[in-house]
């Protein structure tokens, strides 16, 4: 397919996944203070919903994955503008804590068919081996999500309230992500009709394949935690260095323009590099990042752009790397089962990182990011080897 006729399918798709981060993983962020406020409910069980929806969507991955392989993305991406509208609205409706954990399994649901994973293996099953490029432009859409929505909710929050804005969310994903994915996500070729190469692309893994699909689940693991970790407790690892709040918050917001630029240098080299070299580049800026912000404040800027940029193009690598280890055919299926193992550490580094932070201080925290990084860096060095 021309590049011409693909640009209305990764836009749409970019559409989506903006608003599918920005009414699920990032809802919290804005949400979760005025919820705990006006319901009365525990701060700490209303961020948790996110937890509870990342677990769902952790066990949901390999079935989405495999559904995809045999139909294609249209009907899967439908399902999650569906499912996320139906979460939203019962978060707006819900009258105690159990019915808004509730909604949040439905919204574990959605965003287990309709965050990244899911888009990364439509794009697989429409292109098969030509999907990189396609793969890395969706990126830069997802990569204004938080840019986005989070002044989007704040505005809502502030003029309909947190139910209004989570209502609000729901009608564009009914309004607008769920026409874009059925009039403009196309179905896909037919796969291979030889039943021994069909055998031969969706059957059991190799030795050699396995190996790489542990040490790639691994490298997810380690940075799904990573992710969270810093996410999540950024601001008050910062203050225990000394940063006043006002400035940690203005530093934390250079993680999103640094994502985005370091998203446009790779789109630069158009594919001539094998994707483990984009792997190796994010993990490497991931780690320098974190070991100068853990040695002290001065810089604090420049250490959080090397990082958000690590950050940008480990999406990037997320997407590219399976594609090239196992092919295209097999693609959709090994994006759903490689999600689950990442989609579980984002869930529980959260909580993890606040016992560490409670128990040790923030200097064991530090010492933890480090100690993950370095070791995904190692995970790194041993799948070159199985290339």
């Amino acid at each position: 397919m021309s590049e011409a006729r693909r640009w209305p399918v990764i836009s749409a798709l970019g559409v989506v996944e903006i608003l599918a981060w920005g009414s699920s993983f990032y809802l919290p962020a804005v949400l979760a203070g005025p919820v705990a406020e006006s319901a009365g409910w525990p701060l700490s069980w209303v961020v948790g919903g996110l937890s509870v929806g990342l677990l769902v969507a952790a066990v949901a991955s390999p079935h989405v994955g495999a559904a995809i392989h045999r139909h294609g993305g249209r009907p899967v991406l439908a399902l999650a503008a569906l499912l996320l509208a139906a979460g939203l609205t019962t978060l707006a409706l819900a009258p105690v804590l159990p019915v808004y954990l509730a909604g949040w399994l439905l919204l574990g649901l959605g965003m287990g068919c309709g965050l990244y994973d899911p888009a990364f293996a439509t794009l697989g099953r429409l292109y098969g081996a030509e999907a990189r490029p396609a793969i890395t432009t969706l990126t830069l859409w997802g990569g204004f999500a938080s840019t986005v929505c989070w002044p989007l909710s704040a505005f809502l929050v502030a003029h309909v309230g947190w139910r209004g804005a989570c209502l609000a969310y729901a009608g564009l994903h009914l309004g607008v992500t769920l026409p874009l994915v059925l009039l403009l996500i196309p179905n896909p070729p037919t796969l291979p009709a030889a039943a021994e190469r069909h055998r031969a692309n969706t059957g059991p893994l190799s030795v050699q394949e396995r190996r790489a699909f542990l040490l790639f689940a691994g490298v997810l693991i380690l940075g799904g935690a990573i992710l969270s970790l810093v996410s999540v407790h950024l601001l008050t690892l910062l203050q225990a260095r000394g940063v006043a709040l006002a400035a940690a918050i203005s530093y934390g917001a250079l993680i999103g323009p640094a994502q985005v630029g370091a998203r446009i240098v790779e789109m630069s080299f158009q594919g001539r590099h094998h994707p483990l070299w984009t792997l190796t580049a994010a993990l490497g800026l991931v780690a320098l990042g974190l070991a100068l912000l853990a040695y002290g404040p001065p810089g604090v800027g420049v250490w959080l752009v090397l990082y958000g940029g690590g950050n940008g193009i480990y999406s990037i690598a997320r997407g590219t790397v399976p594609l090239a280890l196992f092919g295209s055919v097999r693609y959709p299926l090994m994006v759903g089962r490689l999600a689950r193992p990442g989609l579980v550490a984002q869930a529980l580094a959260p909580p993890a990182g606040a016992f560490v932070l409670t128990q040790a201080g923030p200097d064991a925290l530090w010492g933890l990011l480090l100690a993950l990084s370095l070791a995904n860096l190692g995970l790194v060095g041993a799948l070159w080897r199985t290339r």
